[in-house]
């Protein structure tokens, strides 16, 4: 009897090894190649490496795109199960017909400084000089106007280049393409350290935004509403992490990992994100609404978009966040 009972209690333990390999969920999330070692990552670096995703049974498997027209495209065409997503191409995607929409936010309020040339001292130095600007579509891009037309410097006042990618647009200044460009952290950073000069950052003229978010299949999600909840939650735990004063060495580590910035700037990045906090990253993976608007009104204002203002909760679902204990 006693051996029958053994035998019954691995057997018992067999079952239940079984079925928590069984609730582990495969997800495929779509990430731009070009951004891997952006900051923009961050969250997703803190997620994996600090177990997060790992708690809540999430095997996340990266798919890398070649670039941000692919982000929606691969979701719509079910090559990927969630896509990491500049906001405005959601946006565009959706009114063309997607079903796709943000359930929680990333980078929220990027800030993207105009970095030139030694020598040029001023925005209004740059008429007549080359830009290299990101596409129209692209807050980066619209920020980087809204930025000059402040100083008088209009869109036909210089020539432009579309250069995709902060590495893309930080070469073409470097190697002399370029008199000036828009580049976020750590680039701005070190550019300023080998002498580039910093004329300004987009935080002058945006106040407010949720420039990153990602996104999932409506339809999908529905179908999934378990697993997209943990998969939420994990990265509501990670930007909890991030935000936590008490893991600012830890994070800067992370950074420094993820970006190939100094230990240094990687601090002064924390510090000038959170010291106080500028919304430039969310608390909690929160999706700001207002910022949801401010990107709606900006792509009407660079004529991105026609017509009346749109409701920005077209193209959010909260209620992931909400399950996860974001709001």
């Amino acid at each position: 009897m006693r051996i029958k009972s053994i035998l019954l209690a691995l057997a018992l333990l067999g079952v239940a090894d079984l079925v928590r390999a069984q609730d582990v969920a495969t997800l495929r999330m779509g990430v731009i190649a070009n951004s891997a070692r952006s900051i923009s990552q961050i969250g997703l670096t803190i997620a994996q490496r600090r177990g997060f995703l790992e708690q809540e049974k999430i095997d996340l498997k990266i798919v890398p795109l070649p670039g941000v027209r692919y982000q929606i495209d691969e979701l719509d065409k079910g090559n990927v199960d969630v896509s990491h997503t500049a906001t405005p191409y959601l946006i565009q995607a959706v009114l063309e017909g997607s079903d796709s929409v943000a359930i929680l936010g990333g980078l929220a309020n990027p800030v993207f400084a105009m970095l030139a040339k030694p020598g040029i001292k001023t925005l209004t130095d740059l008429k007549g000089k080359t830009i290299g600007l990101s596409l129209p579509v692209d807050t980066i891009t619209i920020g980087s106007l809204k930025l000059l037309a402040k100083v008088g410097v209009s869109k036909n006042d210089f020539a432009t280049k579309e250069l995709v990618g902060t590495p893309t647009r930080v070469k073409c200044l470097t190697e002399g393409g370029c008199d000036a460009v828009p580049v976020g952290q750590p680039d701005d950073l070190v550019l300023e350290q080998q002498g580039y000069v910093n004329l300004g950052d987009s935080l002058q003229v945006i106040p407010a935004l949720q420039f990153n978010v990602v996104a999932t299949k409506r339809a999908w999600a529905d179908a999934h509403a378990d697993i997209v909840t943990r998969y939420t939650r994990a990265f509501v735990g990670a930007y909890r992490y991030m935000s936590d004063p008490a893991n600012r060495d830890d994070v800067a580590g992370l950074i420094v990992a993820t970006t190939g910035a100094s230990l240094d700037i990687a601090r002064k990045i924390l510090a000038f994100y959170f010291e106080p906090w500028r919304g430039v990253m969310p608390r909690q993976a929160e999706i700001n609404m207002d910022g949801m608007r401010a990107v709606v009104a900006l792509m009407i204002e660079a004529g991105e978009l026609k017509g009346p203002a749109l409701d920005a909760n077209r193209f959010v679902e909260l209620r992931y966040l909400k399950s996860a204990g974001a709001m």
